[in-house]
C-alpha cells in the first residue's frame, strides 16, 4: 500500500514508518502538521489523476498549527474531496466526540483507533487492511466507553461530552431493553455467541434471540453488511 503519514512527533513517526515497511507498505510522503497534510494529497492526486496515487492516509486527531483536532479535520476535509479515500485516524486518548465526529458522514473506509493499539502489530496491520479495502475500524476501548463500560488503562478527555452514557436517553439504542444493551457491549468489544453465553451464563437459542432483536430494532436486515460494526456505528450517531 502507498500510504501518507501524519504524525507531528518524530519518535512516533518514525516508528510508524518502520512498522509500515516492515509490513510491505511504502509510506509516500510524511508530514507533521495539518496543512502539510492536505498539501500531501491534493499533491499525490494531481500527480496521477487517472489512477490513486495513495493507498491510504494515516493522520494524528492532534497536530500542529493548534494542536487541538487539526488532523481529525484535515481527514473529514480530505473525505469530503476525495470520498473513497480510506483514512485511518490515531489518538493518544478516549475522545468519543472525535469518534462520532469522524463518523457521522459515513463510515466505509475509516478507522479510529488509540495509538497504544498500533503496538500489536498483527491488529494495527488488519485495521489498516481493513479500511483500505472499504471496511470500518473503531477501537475496542472507544466503543466500551462508548457503551458506559468505562476504561481500565486508557486516558480520558475530560469533556463532559466524553463522559459515558449507558443509558444513552435518546436514539435507536433507546428502545433497546438493558439485557440487549448488556449484549450489545459485549459485541462491541468483539465476543462472538459463545463468549456471550459464557459470560451472561445464557443458552446458544437466548443470545441468538437478544442478538436478533438488536440488529432489528436498529434497523439492521440480514442483507447489511457487518451488522455488529453497524450496531456500533448506530451508537455513535445516537
Amino acid at each position: 500500500m502507498r500510504i501518507i503519514l501524519a504524525e507531528d512527533s518524530t519518535l512516533l513517526r518514525e516508528g510508524l514508518k518502520m512498522v509500515l515497511g516492515a509490513l510491505g507498505h511504502t509510506v509516500v510522503a510524511e508530514v507533521a502538521d495539518a496543512p502539510a497534510l492536505l498539501a500531501a494529497v491534493t499533491a499525490a492526486a494531481s500527480q496521477s489523476p487517472s489512477a490513486p496515487a495513495v493507498d491510504a492516509v494515516i493522520t494524528d486527531v492532534r497536530m500542529p498549527p493548534t494542536h487541538t483536532s487539526d488532523g481529525l479535520k484535515a481527514a473529514l476535509q480530505l473525505r469530503e474531496i476525495y470520498p473513497e479515500l480510506p483514512i485511518l485516524v490515531l489518538s493518544q486518548y478516549i475522545t468519543t466526540a472525535y469518534a462520532r465526529e469522524l463518523f457521522a458522514s459515513g463510515a466505509a473506509g475509516l478507522g479510529y483507533l488509540l495509538k497504544d493499539r498500533v503496538g500489536d502489530i498483527e491488529e494495527f496491520a488488519a485495521a489498516l487492511e481493513a479500511i483500505a479495502t472499504g471496511g470500518t475500524v473503531i477501537d475496542p476501548d472507544v466503543v466500551q466507553h462508548l457503551l458506559g463500560g468505562g476504561t481500565s488503562n486508557q486516558g480520558l478527555a475530560t469533556s463532559e461530552a466524553d463522559k459515558p452514557t449507558a443509558g444513552h436517553g435518546g436514539g435507536a439504542l433507546a428502545a433497546l431493553s438493558p439485557r440487549e444493551l448488556e449484549i450489545l457491549r459485549l459485541m462491541a468489544q468483539g465476543c462472538s455467541n459463545a463468549e456471550i453465553e459464557a459470560a451472561l451464563f445464557i443458552s446458544p437459542a437466548t443470545v441468538a434471540k437478544h442478538v436478533g432483536n438488536i440488529f432489528d430494532k436498529l434497523g439492521l436486515p440480514a442483507d447489511t453488511g457487518n451488522r455488529r460494526v453497524r450496531a456500533v456505528l448506530a451508537f455513535l450517531r445516537g
